[in-house]
Protein backbone atom coordinates (compact mmCIF):
# COMPACT_ATOMS: atom_id res chain seq x y z
CA UNK A 1 0.00 0.00 0.00
CA UNK A 2 2.80 2.30 1.01
CA UNK A 3 4.78 1.68 -2.57
CA UNK A 4 1.25 2.48 -4.69
CA UNK A 5 0.91 5.62 -2.50
CA UNK A 6 4.77 6.21 -3.12
CA UNK A 7 4.11 5.51 -7.19
CA UNK A 8 1.12 7.86 -6.92
CA UNK A 9 2.75 10.53 -5.59
CA UNK A 10 5.81 10.35 -7.89
CA UNK A 11 3.57 9.93 -11.06
CA UNK A 12 1.33 13.19 -10.09
CA UNK A 13 4.71 15.11 -9.17
CA UNK A 14 5.90 14.47 -12.64
CA UNK A 15 2.68 15.28 -14.15
CA UNK A 16 2.41 18.32 -13.09
CA UNK A 17 6.02 19.19 -14.46
CA UNK A 18 5.03 18.45 -17.89
CA UNK A 19 1.61 20.60 -17.31
CA UNK A 20 4.19 23.55 -16.00
CA UNK A 21 6.56 23.09 -18.58
CA UNK A 22 3.77 24.57 -21.19
CA UNK A 23 1.81 26.58 -18.72
CA UNK A 24 -1.12 25.08 -18.19
CA UNK A 25 -3.61 27.24 -16.44
CA UNK A 26 -5.91 26.66 -13.32
CA UNK A 27 -4.30 23.43 -12.09
CA UNK A 28 -5.93 21.07 -9.13
CA UNK A 29 -6.02 18.00 -7.93
CA UNK A 30 -8.97 16.29 -6.86
CA UNK A 31 -8.54 13.35 -4.27
CA UNK A 32 -11.00 10.65 -4.53
CA UNK A 33 -9.49 8.01 -1.96
CA UNK A 34 -12.06 9.05 0.82
CA UNK A 35 -15.21 8.69 -1.87
CA UNK A 36 -17.00 5.43 -2.46
CA UNK A 37 -17.01 3.19 -5.67
CA UNK A 38 -14.23 5.70 -7.43
CA UNK A 39 -12.37 4.86 -10.95
CA UNK A 40 -8.95 6.15 -9.81
CA UNK A 41 -7.17 7.58 -6.71
CA UNK A 42 -6.56 11.34 -8.50
CA UNK A 43 -8.37 13.60 -10.48
CA UNK A 44 -5.67 16.11 -12.27
CA UNK A 45 -7.12 19.31 -13.59
CA UNK A 46 -5.73 21.72 -15.60
CA UNK A 47 -6.84 24.06 -18.77
CA UNK A 48 -5.14 25.63 -21.91
CA UNK A 49 -5.48 28.52 -23.82
CA UNK A 50 -6.58 26.85 -27.22
CA UNK A 51 -6.58 23.13 -28.94
CA UNK A 52 -3.17 23.59 -29.30
CA UNK A 53 -1.94 24.94 -26.11
CA UNK A 54 -4.28 21.72 -24.68
CA UNK A 55 -2.14 19.42 -27.21
CA UNK A 56 1.18 20.41 -25.98
CA UNK A 57 0.34 19.86 -22.42
CA UNK A 58 -0.72 16.94 -23.05
CA UNK A 59 2.30 15.76 -25.38
CA UNK A 60 4.38 17.37 -22.78
CA UNK A 61 3.07 15.17 -19.60
CA UNK A 62 3.42 11.68 -21.87
CA UNK A 63 6.59 12.62 -22.41
CA UNK A 64 7.47 13.84 -18.80
CA UNK A 65 5.89 10.40 -17.44
CA UNK A 66 7.88 8.33 -20.21
CA UNK A 67 10.98 9.80 -19.76
CA UNK A 68 10.99 9.80 -15.80
CA UNK A 69 9.02 6.83 -14.74
CA UNK A 70 9.05 5.01 -17.78
CA UNK A 71 5.38 4.67 -17.53
CA UNK A 72 2.30 5.44 -20.50
CA UNK A 73 -0.90 6.43 -19.85
CA UNK A 74 -3.45 3.59 -20.32
CA UNK A 75 -6.02 4.92 -22.57
CA UNK A 76 -5.73 8.75 -24.06
CA UNK A 77 -9.07 10.13 -25.42
CA UNK A 78 -10.16 13.61 -26.97
CA UNK A 79 -6.80 14.41 -28.59
CA UNK A 80 -8.73 14.73 -32.27
CA UNK A 81 -10.69 17.89 -31.53
CA UNK A 82 -8.37 18.73 -28.36
CA UNK A 83 -11.27 20.41 -26.43
CA UNK A 84 -11.47 18.13 -23.14
CA UNK A 85 -8.33 15.60 -23.45
CA UNK A 86 -8.27 12.64 -21.00
CA UNK A 87 -5.16 10.87 -20.06
CA UNK A 88 -5.83 7.81 -17.54
CA UNK A 89 -2.77 6.12 -15.66
CA UNK A 90 -4.91 3.90 -13.91
CA UNK A 91 -4.60 5.31 -10.59
CA UNK A 92 -4.18 9.08 -11.99
CA UNK A 93 -6.88 10.24 -14.76
CA UNK A 94 -5.44 13.67 -15.89
CA UNK A 95 -8.29 16.12 -17.82
CA UNK A 96 -6.57 18.78 -19.79
CA UNK A 97 -9.26 21.08 -20.79
CA UNK A 98 -9.77 24.22 -22.39
CA UNK A 99 -11.38 26.79 -20.61
CA UNK A 100 -15.33 27.01 -22.27
CA UNK A 101 -15.45 23.34 -21.83
CA UNK A 102 -14.16 23.01 -18.20
CA UNK A 103 -17.15 25.63 -17.28
CA UNK A 104 -19.78 23.54 -19.12
CA UNK A 105 -18.86 20.35 -17.76
CA UNK A 106 -18.03 21.27 -13.80
CA UNK A 107 -15.76 18.39 -13.12
CA UNK A 108 -14.62 19.93 -9.60
CA UNK A 109 -18.68 20.63 -8.83
CA UNK A 110 -19.24 16.93 -9.72
CA UNK A 111 -16.72 15.79 -7.62
CA UNK A 112 -17.51 18.46 -4.78
CA UNK A 113 -16.59 15.50 -2.02
CA UNK A 114 -13.05 15.28 -2.79
CA UNK A 115 -10.42 16.81 -1.36
CA UNK A 116 -9.11 19.44 -3.39
CA UNK A 117 -5.75 21.10 -3.85
CA UNK A 118 -4.96 24.49 -5.90
CA UNK A 119 -1.47 24.13 -7.58
CA UNK A 120 0.19 28.02 -7.37
CA UNK A 121 1.69 28.79 -10.63
CA UNK A 122 4.40 31.60 -11.42
CA UNK A 123 3.55 32.44 -14.86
Amino acid sequence: MAKENNNSDALIATILEGIEDVKGKEIKILDLRDIENTVCDYFIICEGNSNTQVNAIVNAVQKKVSKTLKDHPWHVEGSENAEWVLMDYVNVVVHVFQKHIRQYYDIEGLWGDAKTTVIETSY
